[in-house]
């Protein structure tokens, strides 16, 4: 007698398979509940689902767990359920992953052209399946998108929690790095923002290395994580690993699958080719990343592409083109209700109204900006709205106060800005903008006659200047063999 023979009335069954099914699927359901409650479902009798291979005895014994079903008879039993052998013995619906990932890929295009909210309930939704029917990846990619959503948004702390829980998931089913590369970069990019450029830097110099002395060389995921490092290498001033970071990141692009990944990448090294004096160059590179994100219909990609250029055209002098991308930046990010970005582009957007000689509007946009931007969500553009509103202070004194206790009070105001500036930056690590507001506020001293406290203030700002290029992160993670 085999493990699907009965002793009940009936008669003799067929043998089944060797190997048996477990009781129990991954989701936790007794195989044999499934079987009665698809049957109860569909209206049939013990009979009709045995028939003619098995005894109405074997289904019952089944139904109430007490025998172990070999896959014979559960291939048997789903066909006359009119159900997969998969469905029935996992307890998923036919094809739930491949749907699943369908579904997922519909929310990330709702993202990326401008619909955050929507896609977070989408992606809330899909996480929950998911979670339900026990699949990892699919359940890792909808925490991941559910974090975009959130740095899209500006929820900071929500981000940092969803990109955890997607690479904790990640980790758990073994996925390899390449494969944990985007949650790794993810996490790296919330960091970033919320003021922790040296962790930012670290997470992604650590998965570099890993992946370059592990023989683990995906282009994609090395060009993922290599345009990552840009924006906090020239905020802490190491201008020279931003531009290794940018030569590989070029280098890396042709092997690259993912053009979306090549457009970041063209967005990201515009930067470092403007630090270098190229602005050509920078200009040329974000409009190849520009008419990629067009062609994609990437429109967050699309309006940082603008916010960069607006970058660009400001450094190079050219203000009214600058004002121009930048409003255009602040309106497509603005329409997509991305808080956090807008904010950060609306600090480079005054900054080119003062020059243009607007100082009043860029004052009132800076104080209105304030109340999005505070240490723990956008610490860098935080201390750049109030470096701004200090210089515009010291820029109303130079042009002459009403009388000297106007022009008192506007010193004192542009000192708080400076100092303020100056505390978030020290937390955030940014040596590039610490060494100029140094020299900003020593200068300040200096002309109300604080010699001393000129001095040291301008030392502070030489030791974060002492070795340009460089940071106190360590040693430069490994090169891939390019």
């Amino acid at each position: 007698m085999t493990h699907d023979s009965t002793p009940e009335a009936g008669g003799p069954v067929p043998d089944g398979e060797p190997g048996l099914v477990p009781d129990v699927d991954p989701a936790g359901e007794p195989i044999g509940r499934r079987v009665l409650r698809l049957r109860t479902e569909r209206g049939l009798t013990q009979r009709q689902v045995a028939e003619p291979a098995y005894t109405p005895a074997y289904i019952s014994t089944l139904e109430a767990g007490r025998v172990r079903p070999s896959e014979a008879a559960l291939r048997h039993v789903a066909e006359r359920l009119g159900v997969t052998y998969e469905e029935l013995t996992t307890g998923q619906p036919a094809h739930l992953a491949t749907r699943l990932r369908l579904r997922l890929t519909e929310a990330q295009r709702g993202l990326t052209t401008g619909a955050a909210e929507e896609a977070a309930v989408l992606y809330e939704e899909l996480r929950a399946e998911a979670e339900r029917h026990g699949l990892g990846a699919e359940q890792a990619a909808a925490e991941l998108g559910l974090g975009e959503c959130s740095l899209e948004t500006g929820e900071l702390p929500d981000a940092h929690r969803h990109f955890e829980a997607a690479e904790a998931l990640l980790v758990a089913a073994g996925a390899p790095l390449p494969q944990r590369a985007p949650a790794v970069r993810a996490r790296a990019v919330a960091h970033y923002l919320s003021g922790e450029l040296r962790y930012a830097c670290y997470l992604l110099e650590s998965a570099l290395d890993e992946l370059n002395t592990s023989g683990l060389h995906d282009p994609d995921a090395l060009l993922l994580l290599y345009t990552a490092t840009i924006a906090p290498y020239m905020d802490m001033g190491a201008h020279a690993r931003a531009a290794q970071a940018a030569e590989l990141a070029l280098s890396l692009a042709p092997q690259a699958g993912d053009p979306v990944l090549v457009a970041k990448m063209h967005r990201s090294v515009a930067r470092t080719l403007l630090a270098e004096g190229r602005a050509a160059e920078a200009d040329a590179s974000l409009s190849k990343a520009a008419e990629l994100y067009q062609r994609l219909q990437i429109r967050t990609e699309l309006a940082h592409c603008h916010w960069m250029r607006g970058y660009v055209h400001a450094q190079d002098g050219r203000l009214a083109d600058a004002e121009r991308e930048l409003r255009t930046a602040r309106d497509m990010l603005s329409a997509k209700r991305a808080v956090l970005y807008t904010t950060q582009v609306e600090v480079e957007l005054a900054d080119v109204l003062r020059r243009r000689g607007s100082s009043d509007e860029a004052a009132a946009l800076l104080r209105a900006l304030l109340g999005d931007l505070n240490p723990e969500r956008g610490a860098v553009h935080a201390a750049g709205a109030h470096r701004l509103l200090g210089i515009i202070a010291e820029e109303s004194v130079a042009e002459g106060a009403s009388d000297d206790t106007a022009a008192t009070a506007a010193a004192e105001a542009a000192e708080e800005h400076y100092v303020t500036a100056l505390s978030l930056l020290e937390r955030a690590g940014a040596a590039g903008d610490l060494a100029d507001l140094c020299r900003l506020l020593g200068d300040l001293y200096r002309r109300t006659g604080r010699i001393d406290a000129a001095l040291d203030t301008y030392r502070t700002g030489l030791g974060h200047r002492a070795a340009p290029g460089t940071t106190t992160l360590g040693p430069a993670p490994a090169e891939p063999p390019v």
